[in-house]
């Protein structure tokens, strides 16, 4: 099970040179001018997982195989986007294909750097780029409701879809991104996901600061947090690219600790997107490996199972669980058996997040 974020913004905002810092590579080709991302780059990174490493430790695993977050850097946006201008229906289409998005704002001055609107306004910023999604939004809408609502007359389930998609259209109509609409049951809200809209998806919004702010952020970061309540991480990309070079994690930690940092960007950045999502993580662990695993919130064991293999999911019997707590209190599997901990849950068990799991299934 993949999840994705891609980073959007206007050209020149430091997407790509954040980008390259994430995946510690030059993938994405870096330049002080528009569309130099052509198309769409896409990595995967470590999610940093303090509880992995004990219970590695405590299983004595040969292995410790974190789980993976995927960051796509997608062409600069700019006005007019979702009439073609610039890469616009690129741009739109790599959207679309995305579980998130993380709009990249910047948040700092530089002569030598140009901006594409000709200032330094995070806030604008922002504005065009949710402006540019509604519009491709409402557009995608007046294409598709008429037949949708000729499909509809004798048809239930188009119906219902119908009904769905003239609400969102009500709210796409007014300016509004589709996410601000709240479905009235999960029916609905999964008939919201099947449209594909891409204000429907949740966002995140990163303020790139200049490096002298990354540990306070700096008066056009307060500005932005002032105004949107979305959740924001404000983070120096060239900081990111300059730790990215550093060979050893005591270098990383020194670097860091100089500039008044605990922990990298990218370590706030995945936190931040995986809260997004509604993710969590639960684990599986022996002598071989340890090793983390993604899934939503709310799945059941059967799904989490599928996770690791669709066999697991076919053939599912029961789950071995114990809490994270529990593993690390017990000292390992053995330990969690003799104090009890060690449950055996069936197919209607809701997994946690720090689950160790061992599935039990038959093919």
């Amino acid at each position: 099970m993949g999840f994705n974020c891609g980073i959007v913004g206007l050209p020149n905002v430091g997407k790509s040179t954040l980008f390259n810092a994430l995946l510690s590579t030059q993938a994405a080709e870096a330049a002080n001018y528009p569309f130099c991302t052509i198309e769409p780059n896409v990595g995967r990174v470590a999610v940093p997982d303090e509880r992995l490493t004990k219970l590695a430790a405590i299983a004595g695993s040969a292995q410790v195989i974190p789980t993976q977050l995927e960051f796509v850097d997608i062409a600069g946006l700019v006005r007019g986007a979702s009439r073609g201008e610039g890469l616009g229906n690129q741009f739109l289409a790599h959207i679309r294909e995305v579980d998130a998005i993380i709009y990249m704002l910047r948040c700092f001055e530089d002569d030598d750097i140009t901006h594409v609107e000709g200032r330094i306004d995070p806030l604008a910023d922002a504005d065009i780029i949710e402006t540019e999604l509604v519009l491709a939004d409402l557009e995608s809408l007046e294409k598709r409701l008429p037949a949708l609502q000729k499909k509809s007359r004798g048809d239930k389930e188009a119906a219902a879809q119908a009904e769905v998609m003239e609400k969102l259209f009500k709210v796409v109509s007014e300016g509004k991104p589709a996410r601000s609409y709240k479905p009235t049951g999960d029916e609905e809200a999964k008939l919201v996901r099947q449209m594909q809209l891409l204000t429907a998806k949740p966002v995140l919004y990163v303020c790139n600061v200049e490096e002298a702010s990354a540990a306070t952020g700096n008066a056009f970061s307060k500005r932005v947090a002032e105004k949107i309540t979305a959740p924001i991480v404000i983070i120096s990309a060239r900081i990111e690219s300059e730790v990215a070079q550093l060979g050893t994690e005591a270098e990383k930690t020194e670097f860091l600790e100089a500039l008044g940092l605990r922990e990298t960007g990218l370590t706030r950045l995945i936190r931040a997107g995986y809260g997004l999502l509604s993710l969590l993580t639960f684990f599986t662990v022996g002598p071989k490996e340890a090793r983390a695993w993604t899934a939503l919130r709310g799945v059941l064991a059967p799904q989490a199972a599928g996770v690791i293999h669709t066999d697991f999911e076919k053939g599912f019997i029961r789950a071995e669980t114990i809490a994270y707590a529990d593993y690390v209190a017990c000292k390992g599997e053995q330990g969690a058996k003799e104090a009890g901990k060690l449950r055996l849950e069936g197919k209607d068990y809701v997994v946690q997040d720090g689950d160790v799991l061992h599935f039990r299934f038959n093919v």
